[in-house]
Order: C-alpha cells, then structure tokens, then sequence
C-alpha cells in the first residue's frame, strides 16, 4: 500500500469506521455519513472505492455495513496514535486544556511524520493514554486492553475510579472538569432512578452529590476496583 494513497480524508473514514466497530458491529453508511457530515452517496463510494483498492482497507456489503481489514485497522491505528499523543503533547507541553485539544489534534494527525511521532513520544515518557484516558497504540499499532464500563452501569453504592471519557464535545468536558469527573477521580454511585435512569453520583474530594443523565453516564467509562 502507497502511503501517498492515504489522504487525509481517507484517513478520517478508517479512524471513525474503527471507533465505530470498536466494539464488534459494523458501521453503517447512515451513521458514517451522519458524523462526518456528508450525503450517504458519498460515503457509499468511498467505501466501496476503499474495498476495492490493493490491499484492500475495508471490507462492504450492501446493507450490511464496513469492517476494516487488518491493512484498514493498521492505518486507523496510526492514525488514532498520532492524534491521541499530539492531545497529550499540547496538554502537558503547551498548557492546552482537555477541552481545547480534539480539533487542533484533527488537523495536525495528518501532518506530522513518523519521526516527529516517535519524538513526541519520548519528550512525553511513551505515554499509554491521552488527556481524555482514552488508550493510545503502541508504536507497533497494537491497540492497550481496556475493561472499563460506562458510569451508567455503576449500581447504588458501588464504587470505582473514572479511567477515561468518551466525548469530543467542548461544552461537556468543560462541565465533567467542574464537576471533578476527570481521570483517576473515585466516584460512588448513591443511587440510581428507575424511571430515568438519572444517578446522583458522589466524587471523592467533593462536598456536593451530583444528578447525571445518561447523556453524560454513558460517556463516562470507569473501572470497579477488584
């Protein structure tokens, strides 16, 4: 495979279609296009253009959505790797917030060279996750285990610690940061509503409970300690 046949846009079609069958299920023309804000025609030809090149980088079926192909995986991975160390690599060396790290990571992924990655790394200690806690590839593409669950399966009166948070929007980082919902933060769930599953939640360190809906539980992943 050509590096030269990765453009960037291709790039952002193998990095969502990973993130969306990171957990075992196909990505659907509708909900790639929906994300990255195209008509589904569009993606439909991408995807089976992307099918059908040398190696192939995805694998399609009409109606039954894209899987990545070990080639596909590999390039998503770098991808991913570039893009989660340079969060890091603004948040610990140029003072970024968490908040403020996801489209300036978007568009310098692209950019940097092999060399100016392993930099990075190094300058950061080999890093194994990124401000958010989300797990960053290794240097051979290989993708750390994670066995964190959503806070919103936390039951009443469990405990555990918050490893990492799903959510590139601004608004909802910016209130997680307030509430002291970050990395490495313990948390206890006091209890749990059955009609709206609202959880009114206790982070170790602060006065007040707080009442979350499953918009901010569900993007919030935590580990129980054993």
């Amino acid at each position: 495979m050509m590096a030269e046949l990765l453009t960037d846009s291709i790039q952002d079609y193998l990095k969502l279609i990973y993130e969306l069958t990171e957990s075992g299920k196909t990505a659907s023309t509708t909900a790639l296009a929906a994300r990255l804000g195209v008509a589904p025609a569009s993606v439909t030809g991408m995807v089976q253009k992307l099918s059908m090149i040398k190696p192939a980088l995805v694998s399609y079926k009409k109606h039954q959505g894209v899987t990545l192909t070990s080639a596909g995986k590999r390039a998503a991975l770098e991808v991913i790797r570039h893009h989660r160390l340079i969060e890091a690599w603004l948040v610990q060396t140029l003072g970024y917030s968490w908040d403020e790290v996801h489209n300036e990571a978007d568009k310098l992924e692209h950019a940097i060279s092999e060399e100016f990655e392993m930099r990075i790394a190094a300058v950061l200690g080999n890093p194994e996750r990124d401000p958010h806690g989300e797990p960053i590839p290794s240097a051979e593409l290989i993708m750390p285990k994670d066995d964190s669950i959503s806070l919103s399966s936390l039951q009443p009166n469990q405990e555990a610690t918050v490893r990492r948070v799903r959510s590139q929007d601004t608004e909802l980082l910016r209130h997680l940061d307030e509430l002291g919902l970050t990395p490495g933060a313990h948390v206890k769930a006091l209890e749990v509503s059955r009609f709206d599953q609202v959880m009114r939640l206790q982070v170790r360190g602060r006065k007040e409970a707080s009442a979350l809906g499953r918009t901010v539980t569900d993007q919030v992943f935590v580990e129980i300690p054993e």
